[in-house]
């Protein structure tokens, strides 16, 4: 099996909060068995307005956060856990 590269593009807007917008990579690969993947992801993400100038620091944390959290479930749930 070969490697699969996928991207994911998103993009918001809040208002008088300000935007934000990046993307992600993700790739899957083969992993140490046969039936197993192994997935690995980088994100860059950009905001502006409001939300820049009082905390992008809040913002990248609060990212690697919810990020982690979803990758914990998707395995979760790959896995036929109950999460």
């Amino acid at each position: 099996m070969r490697r699969i590269p996928y991207t994911i593009v998103f993009e918001g807007q809040g208002g008088a909060a300000g935007f934000s917008k990046g993307s992600a990579k993700v790739n899957l690969e083969p992993g140490d068995d046969a039936d197993s993947t192994t997935l690995t992801y980088s994100a860059s993400a950009q905001a502006g307005g409001k939300l820049a100038q009082i905390g992008s620091r809040l913002v990248d944390g609060a990212a690697r956060k919810i990020a982690a959290e979803f990758f914990k479930r998707f395995s979760a749930q790959l896995e036929g856990g109950s999460e």
